[in-house]
């Protein structure tokens, strides 16, 4: 890796102020899992490493009633194994246990987790975050494009978001608090993450000199069900194929305002309204969930080698439903 700066900030407001306004100028450092990867490979070069880890007011987990707020240093154990969480929340815990590595639910963090950049592997490979070659064509839809994206892939973006808690939190209604130069501002998880349109865009819509200080998932209404399924290759150190989260109220054994949330099947995040409107105001069946699920992967677009993950996706969205519910897999 390339030579840095190191800053050791005791405040966010200390921190924010050694972030530069470009990219390439600092780089926020937490657990580390993901960005000393990125250094090493030398795929992100910063001039400043910005050790947040000391700051006092990005810890811990607190629930009240208005709901939970998870600070941005909050590690992903800690969302396994605190009480008003996995009470409140099944399918955020579910999305955190499936983080399959001790020692990275240990070490990665809350906000790690959202911010991570893509594993797709021509951009870690230094080809750009759109993997295109000199001319500007995309290397994705000819190349080696079985892990990437059936749905939100016109182009130019063709990665899946890799963050393994956005599905859920999407789904559960959650919030990121945002701090910049100029102070704080609210941005729904679901509105967190973008599919950038030029080489010069990122995946999310933090600017250079501001990182995220805490989430909040809004108390849960009465009758919440929520749960989380992936399928994956192994059940060992790796990324899922694809997630489905799921969050409703059960009103009379009848699904209220449902939230279906696709990962690792988009560039983003992918709330699907179709599923949601194939079971709202139904009982969940294995017949409505069947139905939810063949609607969720309405107008995917697989590439020459990811086909399998529509069967998978429409899979997924099945059983997190009745995984909802209790009724197994």
């Amino acid at each position: 890796m390339e030579a840095f700066e190191y800053a050791h900030p005791a405040t966010v407001k200390d921190a924010v102020a050694m972030l530069g306004p470009g990219w390439g100028d600092a780089a926020v450092l937490a657990g580390g899992t993901d960005l000393l990867s990125l250094l090493k490979d030398y795929v992100e070069r910063p001039k400043r490493l910005v050790n947040v880890k000391g700051i006092r007011e990005l810890e811990g987990i607190r629930s009240g009633r208005q709901g939970v707020t998870i600070g941005a240093l909050a590690s992903v154990e800690d969302l396994r194994t605190t009480a008003a969480v996995s009470r409140d929340y099944a399918g955020l815990v579910q999305a955190a246990a499936g983080i399959a590595s001790p020692q990275i639910r240990t070490m990665g963090t809350v906000a790690g987790d959202l911010c991570q950049r893509p594993r797709c592997w021509y951009y870690r490979n230094g080809f750009g975050l759109l993997a295109q070659d000199a001319s500007g064509k995309s290397l994705v839809p000819g190349g080696e494009n079985k892990y990437h994206a059936i749905l939100g892939n016109d182009g130019p973006a063709y990665f899946v978001n890799p963050s393994s808690l956005a599905p859920s939190l999407i789904a559960l209604g959650a919030t990121v608090t945002i701090t910049g130069p100029s102070g704080a501002r609210e941005v729904p998880v679901a509105q967190f993450f973008v599919a950038p349109r030029s080489a010069g865009e990122r995946e999310n819509v933090l600017k250079a000199n501001e990182m995220v200080t805490r989430v909040t998932i809004p108390a849960p209404a009465r009758g919440l069900r929520s749960a989380t399924y992936e399928i994956r290759e192994r059940q060992v150190m790796d990324w899922p194929l694809v997630t489905a989260s799921v969050a409703f109220r059960l009103e009379g054994g009848t699904v209220r305002e449902p939230r279906i949330v696709l990962g690792h099947v988009a560039p983003t995040p992918w709330r699907s309204e179709a599923a949601e409107k194939a079971i709202d105001g139904k009982s969940v069946s294995e017949q409505t969930a069947e139905q939810a699920g063949e609607a969720a992967v309405q107008g995917a677009k697989p590439l020459s080698q990811n086909k399998y993950k529509v069967q998978q996706a429409r899979v997924a969205v099945k059983r997190a439903l009745l995984a909802a519910l209790g009724q197994g897999a």
